[in-house]
């Protein structure tokens, strides 16, 4: 893991923080669905969302497609807008740039953490941050290694961004587990590979600094209640059973009253989540700590038509662009800095 250097002065990072003090911290997460430009990458299969593609993919779409995802981001979190937004299904740097100047995003001069990973259809995950809430000083993809299993054995690499959200320093891990095809079952333990990289390094920064505050966000393809949450990672469902080092996952609740980010063949999964670490439910330091999380889902990107009423107003129906947002509803967990209390 890379070295945590503090190359920018404290004197610094508190003057770029001190702004969020009286300020609610949001931490979004979205899945963009297929958030790709026009452009083929030879050393990707993203010839499908190209103007020649099966999905026509032309350059008015993906104009149409940027407007849309800003639309979203810019309405969600209050005025400022979230501090940071996970995201997945992201192609690549002309797609984070185009996005952060958006005229609907343009004056919150958001800034990104992205790799070219792996991945063979070319799609990562990425953070965009509000420099005025956060100042990143690392940053590293952690590899998913699958080579063991069959098939396909690429998948996204895991983001793990470091630095100071609103005076509070803290790690921040963005995933795109490996996906169901093939069936649940056959694909678990994939899923669980991915969860170990994500325990391996919490594990690593929990021995160095004890009651870290870490946040693990991601589209997991796994529920709440799955092995790869509660077993692997140990995330616990109520905030009473999880130590300083441990993890929350606030979602369990909200996943059992029959809520979801996707959905499935008329059966509701929450794979989208934010998940914590203990630090921001102890908050020794008098920082930044736990609030609430929501689903995120605005009428305006809920679809309305005959057999799909309440779902995700997505992007496509199978290939013919409808011009909606995307297939999954973004996720939103609330952090209160206690100087504003």
């Amino acid at each position: 893991m890379f070295p945590i250097l503090a190359f920018v002065a404290l004197t610094g990072l508190y003057g770029c923080t001190q702004q969020a003090d009286n300020h609610e911290i949001a931490v979004a997460f979205y899945n963009c669905e297929n958030f790709f430009d026009t452009v083929h990458n030879p050393a990707k299969e993203d010839e499908d969302f190209t103007p020649e593609g099966r999905y026509h993919y032309t350059q008015r779409i993906y104009e149409q497609k940027l407007h849309n995802i800003a639309t979203v981001l810019q309405s969600m979190g209050g005025d400022d807008g979230p501090a940071m937004i996970g995201m997945a299904e992201v192609e690549n740097n002309t797609v984070l740039t185009d996005l952060a100047h958006q005229p609907e995003l343009a004056k919150r001069n958001y800034k990104y953490a992205w790799f070219d990973g792996p991945d063979p259809r070319g799609i990562n995950v990425a953070l965009l941050y509000n420099p005025k809430y956060f100042v990143m000083l690392g940053t590293e993809p952690l590899h998913v290694d699958l080579s063991a299993f069959a098939g396909k054995s690429l998948t996204r690499d895991v983001l793990h961004v470091y630095g100071i959200l609103a005076g509070d320093t803290v790690d921040i891990f963005v995933n795109h587990w490996p996906s169901r095809r093939g069936g649940e079952d056959a694909s678990d333990a994939k899923r669980a590979t991915a969860a170990q990289v994500d325990k391996d390094a919490i594990t690593t920064i929990m021995k160095n600094r004890p009651g870290a505050k870490i946040i693990l966000m991601g589209d997991l393809n796994d529920n709440p209640t799955d092995n790869s949450i509660t077993g692997i990672l140990g995330a616990k469902a109520e905030p009473t059973d999880v130590t300083e080092t441990g993890l929350y996952d606030p979602w369990t609740g909200i996943y059992k009253g029959a809520a979801g980010t996707e959905s499935f063949r008329g059966s509701w999964n929450l794979f989208d989540q934010v998940i914590i670490s203990g630090g921001f439910l102890a908050n020794r330091n008098n920082k930044l700590r736990y609030d609430r999380a929501e689903i995120y889902r605005p009428d305006f990107i809920v679809d309305h038509y005959k057999g799909h009423d309440g779902e995700p107003h997505r992007s496509f129906v199978g290939t013919r662009w409808i011009n909606g947002y995307s297939d999954h509803f973004p996720v939103i967990l609330y952090l209160s800095n206690s100087k504003a209390n």
